[in-house]
């Protein structure tokens, strides 16, 4: 399903989500997913910012995280824009079933 390396990525993140505290706030990981959900389709920071409910920094934090780590990158033709990768979408789905899982 994952291929070498990746397994660590999400090994990390399921981490951030471990740590959350149980308080009503989102955690790391369920705002990763919604970026990811939101890039499926072509998307803009400002337009992450207002679907994820996200300050301009916390969207440039983001940003730089998941295309570090290849789940996003920018969008063919044009450089402004982001698109999920497979695998981001490896990683969302992976995401999914560990709701079903816990939930």
């Amino acid at each position: 399903m994952f291929e070498k390396g990746e397994t660590n990525i999400l090994a990390e993140l399921f981490v951030l989500t471990v740590a959350k505290n149980n308080s009503s706030h989102r955690g790391r990981l369920d705002i990763i997913a919604a970026i990811l959900e939101a890039s499926r389709r072509k998307v803009r920071k400002t337009h992450l910012m207002y679907r994820c409910n996200l300050s301009f920094k916390q969207v440039e934090a983001y940003l730089g995280f998941l295309l570090e780590r290849k789940l996003l990158c920018q969008a063919e033709g044009d450089p402004s824009a982001f698109k999920i990768t497979g695998k981001g979408e490896r990683f969302l789905e992976a995401y999914k079933g560990l709701l079903r899982l816990i939930g």
